[in-house]
């Protein structure tokens, strides 16, 4: 099968982007080298195509209890504007996917009617096929009244990350709906939300982004994202410079850091507990209470190494000798000038311990580092 293709495809190419596959997408992996992307968003601004990342609406009657049920977090803690990370698990409380689940102003999502209640979230690259299925075969099945539209054709998707972000967003922004002024956006709180208009585009604003600095994500028509993108002057980024800062900061990625097959993991070994409500009623509820009660044998955490070399994923942990676990992402910090990494170590060890992992058959000194790295 062809790989997608988002709206700013060409774009990328006529500046120069080396490209990727990620998750069926043709996606730029670096335009001018990732360490230059990299401090660009640590020091200054850079601006991310994430077109790729699903978004699935969500409205009715029932849409309320139907995003409560396959979402790990309380989506009735949401107002319109606001919104939350959270996971989707499987009934033993495995994650099928991390995603951002944002309340929309009532009556905003495809296909709702009226003043319906309205949801967006966002699956991971080319997870949204899969997670429209679900939504929709648990509505069926459970008899709820939502309806459920996979728009991730309808939106392109773009980051602007870094200090300098807020700045820009806020000179890009020629109206904010509602009663609030324009520039008033880059006063949004940590994961705020709204529409406003960019390049003449009615978006949808959200203070959110995967990098750890400063920023925004805009879900602009896709017919229109080449506008919003040329709408900020700052670095072009790619998916390489999205993987380091990520890993400096200790977010998970889907598909390296958890798979449902390749790496079964629940919230809690993967650090993302917090994003579990046990008094809402959720598949894989039940076992993540159970395994809340019992504890767990490994968590995610970061390691970074003393000895020469650079970590990956699936390279071996060990402690006096003995196997404590694995690595599933690793990275020369372009801040640090270090190699760190992150993956799932024994509960056994702690902050600070002296561990090894064995990169080519050599055991390279290492130490236990609980993330962030910078």
């Amino acid at each position: 099968m062809a790989s997608r293709e988002t709206p700013l495809h060409g774009t990328h190419d006529d500046l120069g982007a080396k490209f990727t596959d990620f998750g069926g997408w043709q996606m730029p992996v670096e335009f001018e080298s990732i360490r230059v992307e990299h401090e660009a968003v640590r020091e200054e601004a850079g601006i991310f195509d994430v077109s790729h990342m699903g978004q699935i609406e969500v409205s009715g009657p029932d849409a309320t209890t139907l995003m409560q049920r396959l979402t790990t977090n309380d989506v009735t803690a949401l107002d319109p504007g606001e919104s939350q990370y959270s996971a989707i698990t499987r009934e033993d409380g495995v994650i099928i996917d991390d995603t951002i689940v944002y309340r929309y102003p009532d009556g905003e999502a495809a296909g709702a009617t009226g003043e319906e209640t309205s949801f967006l979230f966002i699956p991971n690259a080319g997870h949204d096929e899969q997670m429209y299925d679900r939504w929709v075969d648990y509505r069926d099945e459970a008899g709820l009244e939502a309806t459920v539209e996979n728009t991730t054709e309808t939106w392109g998707m773009i980051a602007v990350q870094g200090p300098d972000a807020p700045g820009l967003v806020t000179d890009a922004v020629t109206e904010l709906e509602g009663s609030a002024p324009a520039d008033t956006v880059s006063a949004f709180s940590r994961n705020e939300a709204g529409f406003g208009t960019i390049a003449g585009a009615r978006c949808f604003i959200a203070k959110t982004g995967y990098t750890g600095e400063p920023g925004f994500e805009v879900m602009c028509p896709t017919d229109d994202a080449v506008d919003v993108w040329e709408a900020f002057d700052c670095e072009p980024c790619g998916l390489g410079a999205r993987d380091t800062l990520r890993i400096e900061k200790g977010f998970l990625l889907s598909g390296e850091d958890f798979h449902p097959e390749e790496e079964p993991r629940t919230p809690f070994e993967a650090g993302i507990g917090f994003a579990v409500k046990l008094d809402t009623e959720f598949v894989g509820r039940d076992a993540l209470e159970a395994q809340n009660e019992e504890g767990i044998d490994e968590r995610f955490t970061g390691v970074k190494l003393l000895d020469r070399g650079v970590p990956r994923g699936g390279y071996e942990l060990r402690a006096d000798g003995e196997p404590v676990g694995h690595l599933t992402s690793g990275t020369m910090s372009p801040t640090l000038s270090e190699p760190i990494a992150l993956g799932y170590l024994s509960t056994d060890c702690e902050e600070g311990d002296r561990i090894s992992v064995v990169v080519r058959g050599d055991e390279k000194r290492a130490k236990v580092v609980t993330p962030p790295f910078v």
